[in-house]
This record gives C-alpha cells, structure tokens and sequence, in this order.
C-alpha cells in the first residue's frame, strides 16, 4: 500500500493520473492498476482509509449537542447547511468548508462537497439503476442538445461488469426503459408497502413498483459483510456492507501493487504540449504547505466530479486552449444538469395495526418512469418523465413532544407503543439539458489556495415546471388508490434548487462532434485523446435515475479503451 504526501524526485512520473478517489476515480484506479499501469491518485482531501469512519458507532446522545452541530460550525457550512445535509453533527466532518472552498451563484445552486479520499462514494444515497435506450435516444428523436455517442449495448457489459463487483441487490423485472442487472437476492418490503404494490398495480394496468435497486449487499460478497440494517450508511460503514471507494475499489488497486495515492493534492490545471498534441502530467497545489508539484503520466482520468473536472479542465489554458483544454465547442461549462425532487405525496394506513418490521433497512421502493414511454403514455405538457422513490413505517416517538406535559407509566407505554403506518413516495425527475444552465470560473473570488473558484447560473425551466405539477398530482392519484388516508402532497421547488440532488452532469458532455461536445464516445477529450473524463460530466442527457452505477460503467470501459490504445502506442 503506496501513499505520498510531497514531491519526491523518480516518484513525479507514472504511467497513468487519476484525479479525484470517489466513485469514478475509485474505478479508474482499480481497472487501471489491475491491467498494469504505474497509478497515481490524487485527491484534494485528507485521507480516510476503509474503517476510519469516526461516528459510526456513536448514538446521537453522546454527540455534544444531540442532533444538530453548534452556530460556529454552521458558518463554515452556510451554503451547504441550506440543504439540511451537514448538520448533523454525525455527518458534517465529511463536508467542506464553505469559507475555504466559497463558490457564487447567478442563481442558487447548492453544491454539496465531500474532500477526502472516497470523495462522495461515502455519502451516496446508493440507488444503482441502469439508463436504457429510451434515455440514450431521447435527444436524438427529440430534437433536444446532441445525441449520445453511445447506445445501451455499448455500455451493457459494463453495467455486468461493474453490478458484478460492486454488489447490487434487487430484483429481476424485465422493463425495457429500466435494464435489469446482474443482482444480489433483492430486500423485502414490508407489509404496507406489499400491500400498496398490489393495489397499484391492479389501479393502473400493472404499474410496477420495486424494491429499490441499491449498493448495500443483502450477503457477503467480495470480502465485504451483508447489510446490517443500520441505516447509518452516510457516517461511513466499517462493515463494508456499501460500495465505496474505501471498501471496494481502492483495496483492490492497491492489491496490484501499482497504486500511488496522494492525499492533500489540489490539481490546478492540466499540462498540455501543443507540439505532442497530448497531455503530459499535471500540476498540483499541496493543500498543506502550498507547494506547487507537478506529476506527469501517459494517461490522465479527470474523475473529480462534473463540477470540479470541468473546473480543471477550464482552468487548463494555453495557447491551444485559451478557454480551456477541449474547450473547441465552447459547451464546456454548459448543460449543467441535475435532477428535481422533493415533490411528491404521503399518507396514512388504518391497516396492519398488529404488524412492524425489523431493523432500519437503508433502501426504499421504487416505483420506475411512466410517463413518455410510447404513444400511450406521452404526455403534451413536458418530454422525458420522472420515477419515485418512498417507503412505509410506523410514526416514530417523535410524536410524543405534543403530549409532553404527560409522565409516568402512561407516557412510557405510549412511546412505546408504535404509531400509525405511513407511507410517502418523492418523485426524481429529469431535466432537460440545456446550453444555458452553466458554470464559469470566477477569478475575482479565489479560495483558500488562492485558486479561481465557480460562480453557477443554472435553474429549472418550463418542461421542469410542467412536469413537476404531475409528479404531484400522480403521486395523490396512485396513493389514495392504495386505500392511504389523509394524503398530503408536497412540492417544496423553493428548497429543490439545482445541486440539492446532488447529481450534477453535463458540463463536458459526450458526442459525436468535436464541434458540439468534449468527449468522444469512450470518454476521451476530442482535441486532447489521451485526457479522459468519466464522471458526472460526461454526461449528455440525464435520464431520471441515479446516475452513479453508469459512471462506474462508463469509467471501466474508458480504463479498459485507454489500455488497448496504449498498447496500440496510439496514445
């Protein structure tokens, strides 16, 4: 096991660079350091190794202040803390602070930020779906951006390739628009959530709705444990029961014996020799002393999130590139793309009043895309469609501060006594990609290391708005069918700004065109062939699926297209 902190001398040259360690560069350094190659890894954060995960064990009563992180450690957080994600004090250690990394916004846009190794393969919400050729041929017949360079039998294999590592557990349902996988046995849902199944597909001509497809394994696999049902998978998981980074792919490329890491590595630009007409290396800040380094290699994988890889990648000029490396279209920065949620419905059973359930299980249901998939199911008022995820459980204690002047034996049976079962379901819709929602570097306002930061103009439009007003009202219409009472429904858009989903894509995306895009169809810089970018960026339309297991599939192919052309000596 290789880690570097400082230059060294023989150490600046390897064979292949991968930027950033979570999802994608996790991935990048498995496959590339299992096929051969000399790998460096270089991540901006401090290091975690798998298990260094310091309040995984802790109960929220021994946390100083319970739930919640003190006034002062909210500052450094005030742009991340709108989303409700860092405060809590059993989590927001893996967040960035916002008053060393500061970024603007045009419009809001919440960009969540995880700067350690692992990145935010320790923080993913773990639903691995697969995008199929309704998503892959959408721009095309729509008339929307540009169409992907790729079909889903181009990445298929990939899918297996990385589901069969990884571990996903679900089930096998045969929806063309929703590709099956090479799946752990699924989790069971529990009664409620059995029994709203059942009427919804009797409502609404077989309408499915699915245990949700996710990376906790259901038995032991690869070495790593079977789920616990815990549900603390955010605080990091000593058991390995997720995939990250830290538990799957990291140990593996360092198994090779071909793997370097570098923590505390800000990568300020990409080296590019206009006379090679390729990359040579790239060039780094040391986030403790300041120290500018620069690492050279054949083969670059930018794997440091859709933000931050185009952030480089703008940051890289040169006579070549006076805008940017790959930056001939001028789309780079462009497209910005997340998904929009917290929409949605919830409501009451008067049902299984004797039943519960066992452990905290860290998935939920899901119910896959409707609307758009033929003549049948399309819709006048929007394009693309949405999926939804939910669950149902009893009320928990909570429901016990309204009855606070209650005490003794009474109070203490009450809490006791579970409450009544509630199911909701929160619908994730696709955005459309348009030229529009941007990013550019803002050199008036630098970081801490005195780095150009981002400033983001990007907001949800018309066709989102549209489709947003159905994710509602089918969300009612499916639940009151289920027998629910009291459904409520929900739409909170002001607090669903781009970023809060935190699937940012799209800012260097794929086609076929040098003039229209950056990357080609295996993910490398159309002017600059050996610079891959695997990540959220790549990214030419955003289907309404978690986007994670694609990168994961897409980043295997690329390693797998860079090695053979390597030993072509085309790169």
């Amino acid at each position: 096991m290789a880690t570097i902190q400082g230059a060294g001398t023989k150490q600046n040259t390897y064979d292949a660079i991968v930027i950033g360690s979570g999802i994608s560069g996790g991935w990048a350094a498995k496959e590339l350091s299992e096929k051969g190659l000399k790998t460096l890894v270089l991540e901006r954060g401090r290091d975690v190794k798998h298990g260094d995960y310091p309040t995984a064990f802790t109960e929220n009563w021994e946390f100083e202040g319970r739930t919640k992180i003190t006034p002062g450690e909210l500052a450094k957080q005030e742009k991340q803390g709108r989303t409700g994600y860092t405060t809590s004090p059993a989590s927001a250690h893996w967040f960035v602070n916002d008053l060393e990394n500061p970024y603007s916004e045009d419009q809001r846009f919440d960009w969540m930020r995880g700067y350690h190794v692992g990145g935010r393969s320790l923080l993913w919400g773990r639903q691995s779906y697969r995008l199929s050729d309704l998503d892959f041929e959408a721009n095309a017949k729509e008339g929307v951006a540009i169409d992907w360079p790729i079909r889903y039998a181009d990445i298929a294999p990939w899918y297996d390739y990385a589901e069969r590592f990884a571990g996903i557990s679900g089930s096998l349902e045969g929806l063309p628009h929703l590709p099956d996988g090479q799946f752990l046995p699924p989790m069971e849902m529990n009664c409620l959530e059995k029994d709203v199944k059942g009427r919804i597909a009797r409502s609404f001509g077989g309408r499915p709705m699915i245990i949700g497809r996710t990376a906790n394994l259901t038995q032991a696999h690869n070495g790593r444990a079977t789920c616990q049902y815990r549900n603390r998978c955010i605080r990091g998981c000593p058991y390995g029961a997720y995939f990250s980074s830290n538990a799957a792919t990291l140990p593996a490329a360092y198994a090779s014996g071909n793997l370097t890491l570098r923590p505390f590595s800000i990568v300020s630009s990409i080296i590019y020799d206009q006379d090679k007409g390729r990359a040579t290396g790239v060039r780094i800040i040391d986030a403790q002393t300041n120290e500018v380094i620069e690492y050279h290699a054949k083969i670059i994988f930018s794997c440091a999130s859709a933000v931050a890889s185009t952030s480089i990648l703008l940051n890289s000029t040169s006579d070549r590139f006076p805008n940017g490396l790959g930056n001939d279209s001028g789309e780079l920065g462009h497209n910005l793309m997340d998904h929009h949620f917290k929409v949605g419905a919830a409501g009451v059973s008067e049902n299984f009043k004797d039943s519960y359930f066992r452990g905290q299980r860290a998935n939920g249901i899901y119910i896959p895309r409707f609307r758009n998939l033929n003549k049948e199911t399309a819709r006048k008022d929007y394009l693309r469609g949405f999926g939804y995820q939910g669950s149902a459980s009893r009320t928990d204690w909570a429901r016990g501060i309204k009855e606070l002047s209650m005490f003794g034996a009474k109070f203490k049976a009450d809490m006791i006594a579970p409450g009544p079962w509630r199911f909701g379901i929160g619908a994730w819709g696709e955005c459309l990609p348009y030229h529009a929602n941007r990013l550019y570097l803002n050199s008036s306002l630098r970081d801490k290391w005195g780095q150009p930061t981002v400033t983001f103009d990007c907001g949800w439009k018309e066709n989102e708005y549209a489709m947003r007003k159905d994710m509602k009202a089918s969300a009612v219409e499916m639940l009151e069918s289920a027998g629910l009472k009291d459904v409520t429904p929900f739409d909170d858009v002001v607090n669903s700004a781009p970023g809060n989903c935190i699937h940012e894509m799209g800012t260097a995306r794929m086609g076929r065109d040098p003039k229209t895009s950056v990357l080609n169809q295996w993910n490398q810089v159309h002017t600059a062939p050996n610079v891959f970018v695997t990540d959220g960026a790549c990214m030419t339309s955003g289907a309404c699926v978690n986007p994670s297991l694609t990168y994961m599939a897409l980043t295997a192919r690329a390693c797998d297209h860079a090695v053979s052309e390597l030993k072509k000596n085309n790169l």
